[in-house]
């Protein structure tokens, strides 16, 4: 990231760029940088963009051979081609002998870097991949915004935030501005005001229900299931996340059994710490045996309901029911 950053201060350009990952704020934002850098003032004359898989790469190609008009450089960008996770033979063979005057960006969301293609821009360009960001880089972003915005935050109420949001930074972006509008007239923000604004992830009412579940508390855990259902969250996800969670939970149980600290439970679960210490607590409620049953438990329910022998709404009812009991 840090060179597309230089070629832009310096205004020199790579004949091709691979923006791929899966932080898509990130991705786009680097994405926009780049196409107004290349084409000011929105000028679109020498500037192309395809998006989709089956795309001709010929027309790509035929494309690119066209000289730029009245210009230095002629963009062409092509997003979620799916090139560089299946064969693209035409276009890897062209990125090999790219005309000087072009500049050809792909924004993926998967790659294979083991592929053909993939290398080719290794070699004749730059691939930088836009990986979900950890929870210290999204605690200084956020933190960077509120105190631009003329606010303050608790290091509590913070945690609790993203909690809420989850990881996604356009999510985060979307509730902060959201956030701040909502606390206009004040400097000092609330765990109150998340609450009131905020839109929680299915992730979190999940884990609300597995907490509900753990404490014994089988009308609040019901409660939060029949709101997923209202919500129109078919019983099978719901299945899979609440088996999810628990998997978490014995994955926890297990680690820190061995001795690792929770930052690096969180690092091997794709975790952020302070989601590995909030879980830390409900494992306490559990042995590691109970957990392994558990989660047998959900994987025997979701196949006796793809076999026909269980309704899905009412078995995930059970399973909640003698969880909590």
């Amino acid at each position: 990231m840090q060179k597309i950053r230089q070629d832009i201060k310096n205004g020199t350009y790579q004949n091709v760029y691979l923006l791929y990952g899966e932080e898509n704020y990130l991705k786009n934002q680097y994405r926009d940088n780049l196409v107004k850098a290349l084409c000011p003032d929105g000028e679109d004359m020498n500037f192309t963009r395809y998006e989709g898989k089956g795309l001709d790469e010929n027309e790509i190609i035929g494309q690119a051979e066209t000289m730029p008009f009245f210009a230095d450089r002629r963009v062409i960008l092509v997003e979620n081609s799916g090139m560089f996770k299946n064969k693209a033979e035409q276009m890897t063979d062209y990125l090999g002998r790219l005309p000087d005057y072009l500049v050809l960006i792909f924004v993926e969301s998967e790659v294979d870097k083991r592929s053909r293609t993939f290398k080719a821009v290794q070699k004749s360009g730059y691939a930088a991949e836009f990986a979900e960001q950890t929870e210290e880089t999204l605690t200084k972003w956020v933190l960077g915004r509120i105190s631009r915005a003329g606010k303050r935050i608790t290091r509590q109420d913070m945690e609790h935030f993203l909690t809420m949001t989850g990881s996604d930074m356009i999510n985060i972006d979307s509730e902060l501005e959201k956030l701040l509008a909502y606390t206009m007239d004040r400097d000092v923000i609330t765990r109150a005001d998340i609450d009131a604004v905020g839109a929680p992830q299915i992730s979190n009412q999940i884990f609300d229900m597995v907490r509900a579940v753990t404490e014994h508390q089988q009308k609040a855990a019901l409660n939060w299931y029949y709101d997923l259902l209202a919500l129109k969250e078919p019983p099978m996800r719901i299945l899979y996340l609440l088996s999810r969670q628990f998997n978490q939970l014995l994955q926890i149980k297990e680690m820190q059994a061995a001795g690792l600290p929770n930052r690096g439970i969180a690092s091997k679960i794709g975790m952020p710490p302070f989601a590995v210490s909030r879980s830390s607590g409900l494992c306490r409620r559990y042995s590691t045996d109970q957990l392994r049953q558990i989660v047998a438990e959900c994987v025997q329910t979701e196949q006796e309901v793809k076999t026909g022998h269980l309704d899905d709404t009412i078995s995930v009812e059970m399973l909640i029911v003698k969880f909590s009991r």
